[in-house]
């Protein structure tokens, strides 16, 4: 046995693995609006909460500012970005064009098991005051959204799609968090499956074009009344 399997991972692996793990347990705290828009903290706050050193938390908050996440303040500490105005609307202009598109092409190559299975997906409903469930439902959202553009049968598409969605998983875990959006997700998405189902590709392109900016008004809806600190111009 050499050495470093006596003695496990080197230094260096060990910090990487620690900056992993805070990394994926911030992000999912800012992802999931744990650590709301606008949240002011150091790093000795949060290697506090999470049992760690100051090291891997600062070099998972480098990454976080990188994705645009976090924000950092030379000698201040950290804040969670707010949410502006213009990243909402810039966001869903391009998810009404790309999600668009896709289900224009997706409503003449999705066959009965997958219109099934994007009904499955519609029907999933959540409890406002309990996280497991938000979860469970923007996770089902982002299914929804991704199998219709798998049905594009384009892969560039589909990339595009998946990394707007990825985008907005933030938003739509706010909006969940700030009012009870299970009528209207429920009913525009039921909407789009039976579109989908009478393989019209202008209409599918219609009705998710309709439901992205019901979509975006709602969040931005919600954001203003309940929490006019994270969100700005």
């Amino acid at each position: 046995m050499n050495n470093l399997a006596a003695n496990g991972p080197a230094p260096r692996e060990r910090r990487v693995s620690l900056t992993e793990t805070a990394y994926n347990a911030l992000r999912l705290r800012v992802i999931s609006g744990d650590m709301k828009p606008g949240l002011e903290f150091s790093e000795l706050e949060l290697a506090e909460q999470l049992s760690m050193s100051k090291t891997p938390v600062r070099e998972a908050l480098g990454r976080l500012c990188v994705e645009g996440l976090i924000e950092a303040f030379p000698r201040r500490g950290y804040r969670v970005t707010p949410v502006t105005v213009k990243d909402i609307n810039d966001l869903f202009a391009i998810r009404a064009m790309t999600e668009g598109t896709a289900a224009s092409m997706a409503a003449l190559n999705l066959q009965a098991e997958d219109l099934n299975r994007l009904e499955a997906l519609a029907a999933v409903r959540y409890e406002p005051n309990r996280d497991d469930t938000i979860k469970s439902f923007v996770n089902a959202n982002h299914a929804f959204h991704v199998a219709i553009a798998e049905g594009a049968n384009n892969p560039r598409l589909l990339a595009l799609v998946t990394a707007h969605l990825e985008e907005c998983t933030r938003l739509f875990h706010l909006g969940a968090r700030s009012r009870d959006v299970n009528p209207e997700t429920g009913d525009d998405h039921g909407r789009i499956v039976q579109v989908l189902r009478l393989r019209d590709p202008e209409k599918a392109q219609q009705v998710m074009v309709e439901h992205s900016e019901h979509t975006r008004l709602g969040i931005l809806h919600a954001l203003i009344s309940n929490d006019t600190r994270g969100l700005t111009l």
